[in-house]
């Protein structure tokens, strides 16, 4: 099987050197084992995305010496793929509709009874409020609502996944997350937000799935949520890609870079005459 990867920002912004670093490892490793690199556009949030900031991603990545088959794949043009997954899984009783904002829910896992609120990688754990709600599942699935994944399965039952790289805490080797775990850790996430019709977390499954990516390369801040790209895949029977999840780049005090940092943006650096080679230095990659 050829070794395919990708890097898939979001046009919400410029890139910035955590970007240039990500983009270029994994062109990289694609080159140096004879496979291919992909570039998808994550555009599913309409509200942030902008045109020009798209135009930015290829005019940056190209200057960066990067190359990528085309078409490339936008995210805001499969929504239909989205919603034949989302029609699935509610006709298979796995998802249920979720009245709760943001606020009922910090107020929800902070009650006395609840002790301080569990952070899990989507943010505060959702405490089950809309849970126990009957929903029709014979009925077309709401359109105008926000959907939850009813998370299940038999006890400890195992979601595994290979990761080529090291998590935040070095993590490395086969990571193993049971059901148990993951009901605890990560609890029912969003597969449907209302704004949107769909998910990060679905949409970036199946796209890696649509475009046969074997190895997913990606900072370590998305460690935790590989658990929950891996349940999906085990849900929808697809196949887990290998993980390589690699250190993040920090500004000098240790901050890791945002999008809101336009000083690390990676057109300021062209616009003050550095070189491709010099931004590869300045992440610590080789020429």
């Amino acid at each position: 099987m050829m070794f395919r990867t990708r890097f898939a920002p979001s046009p919400t912004g410029p890139l910035h050197l955590g970007h240039a670093y990500s983009a270029i490892f994994a062109y990289d490793m694609a080159k140096r084992l004879g496979g291919e690199f992909l570039l998808r556009i994550e555009d599913i949030d309409q509200s942030r995305a902008r045109a020009s900031w798209k135009q930015q991603i290829y005019d940056d990545l190209e200057w960066l010496g990067l190359e990528w088959p085309e078409p490339v794949m936008l995210q805001s043009t499969r929504h239909s793929a989205y919603q034949k997954t989302l029609d699935a899984l509610w006709k298979q009783g796995f998802l249920y509709v979720c009245h709760c904002n943001r606020k009922d829910i910090l107020a929800a896992a902070s009650a006395p009874q609840e002790g301080s609120p569990m952070i899990g990688p989507d943010g505060v754990i959702y405490p089950g409020t809309c849970r126990s709600l009957v929903n029709d599942i014979a009925n077309p699935r709401p359109q105008d609502a926000a959907l939850r994944l009813k998370l299940c399965g038999q006890p400890n039952q195992s979601y595994n996944f290979d990761e080529v790289g090291a998590g935040p805490d070095r993590e490395t080797g086969l990571i193993v997350s049971s059901s148990t775990q993951l009901i605890a850790e990560v609890g029912d996430i969003v597969l449907s937000r209302k704004d949107m019709g769909t998910s990060y977390h679905l949409s970036v499954v199946l796209d890696d799935a649509a475009q046969g990516i074997t190895h997913v390369v990606r900072g370590h801040d998305l460690f935790e949520a590989t658990k929950i790209h891996v349940l999906l895949q085990d849900l929808l029977g697809l196949q887990t890609p290998i993980y390589h999840h690699h250190d993040l780049i920090r500004d000098d005090q240790g901050t890791r870079l945002a999008k809101r940092d336009d000083a690390r943006a990676i057109a300021k650096f062209r616009d003050e005459g550095y070189t491709a080679d010099d931004i590869r230095k300045l992440v610590g990659l080789p020429s």
